[in-house]
């Protein structure tokens, strides 16, 4: 089949952030489909620019995202790229199937759009139960959008030939519209063969500023305001006098900013924010660490999130310390690879990190159950092909 792959945040493996959508276009290649994904660019000079990337064909657009933009400068930059791949699609010939992931929801409209010119069908991805999400976190408070923004989420799963929901709560979330026929449910990846548990590189953790001898306390990926990071800044405050136990933030964010005039507002040492890299290099730092944090904000809409840090977490062999009450509590409790704290109480992180630092026979045993997990559910090498098995599936009947 010829697929138009729509992503408006792809990233390669070479690049900061999720490349889940990476990992399925190879597979799908591997299954002799013929793939080109449409994204976006910050970095590129000309307004498109086209590039083949591992056998995928890549259609950047130059659109500016970041997550330091207001709500009004990210709806504009949702619009540019809706627009922009809406004509990509339309000017694309022989085309057999469009995959499509949010967020944001906007990218389901270029697929409307080739349906009803062009009968040509679509799988649209629910990464995010857009617009639930901005409305919870007060993003989207004008009731006549809320109320446009629903109907076109309605439309979008109508007219859909599937949708691939990323979490039961995501799926739950579909339901309320499709039936359970048309809809599957495939989380997020981890990666054995990117992130794994192995000897630590002591020269790179001198180079960053780190003690050989601390307990590690990682945070990685997106510092938004719906990953809530105050509450482990707060737990920080609480272990400033214990020496030996630091934190380590890698990723950025709109809340980035605060996070750090916070910490120097209370002189903490032991917090420690260094920025962006690739996965090659985040896998090294998360290999450093004893345990990983998975923050977001106690909303219910949030308990239904499939973050990519747990997977990659999962892969590492990190015992992993999550405080959203959804499936990832569950996840990591039902098999022995972690705890759930409440996100309102920092006392309640603090004496967790505290217990596992004086009991490193738990963390090995959470390591190794962690690892195990990855390497039998949620690897990619697992789980893309179940993605290409429902496409190829729907696509055929």
């Amino acid at each position: 089949m010829k697929i138009i792959y729509i992503h408006q945040y792809f990233k390669t493996p070479s690049e900061p952030g999720g490349t889940r959508s990476f990992w399925i276009a190879k597979e799908l290649l591997k299954n002799g489909h013929d793939v080109t994904m449409l994204t976006t660019s910050t970095v590129i000079t000309a307004s498109k620019e086209i590039r083949e990337i591992d056998g995928i064909k890549v259609i950047y657009f130059k659109v500016p995202y970041n997550q330091k933009m207001s709500i009004s400068a990210r709806i504009k930059s949702f619009f540019s790229f809706m627009c922009k791949a809406t004509i990509a699609l339309i000017d694309e010939k022989n085309i057999d199937l469009v995959i499509a992931t949010s967020t944001p929801l906007t990218v389901g409209v270029p697929c409307l759009f080739l349906k009803w010119l062009k009968k040509t069908p679509y799988v649209f991805e629910v990464r995010d139960l857009w617009p639930e999400v901005p409305i919870q976190m007060g993003a989207l408070k004008n009731p006549v959008l809320r109320w446009m923004a629903v109907q076109l989420e309605k439309t979008i799963y109508k007219n859909a030939l599937h949708i691939i929901a990323l979490s039961p709560g995501m799926k739950k979330g579909v339901l309320k519209y499709e039936p359970t026929s048309k809809i599957s449910m495939i989380p997020n990846m981890a990666k054995i063969d990117a992130f794994w548990p192995r000897e630590k590189d002591y020269d790179l953790m001198l180079q960053l500023g780190l003690s050989k001898e601390s307990f590690k306390v990682i945070h990685f990926g997106a510092l938004g305001l719906a990953n809530g990071a105050m509450t482990i800044v707060e737990s920080a405050k609480l272990l400033n006098d214990k020496s030996n136990i630091e934190f380590i933030f890698i990723g950025e964010g709109s809340t980035g900013d605060e996070l750090i005039k916070e910490c120097q507002k209370n002189d903490l040492k032991n917090v420690h924010f260094l920025g962006k890299f690739p996965m090659a290099k985040t896998s090294q730092i998360v290999n450093l660490s004893d345990i990983s944090i998975v923050s977001f904000m106690d909303l219910p809409i949030l308990y239904t999130n499939s973050p990519n840090k747990l997977f990659d977490s999962l892969s590492a062999g990190k015992p992993i310390i999550v405080n959203s009450a959804g499936w990832t509590k569950d996840l990591v409790e039902h098999n022995n690879c972690g705890f759930y704290v409440n996100p309102h109480k920092s006392k309640e992180l603090a004496d967790r990190i505290l217990y596992l630092q004086l009991n490193p026979e738990i963390v090995n045993s959470m390591g190794i159950a962690s690892r195990k997990l990855a390497e039998s559910k949620y690897d990619k090498s697992i789980l893309c092909k179940q993605f290409v098995n429902v496409v190829e599936e729907v696509a055929n009947k």
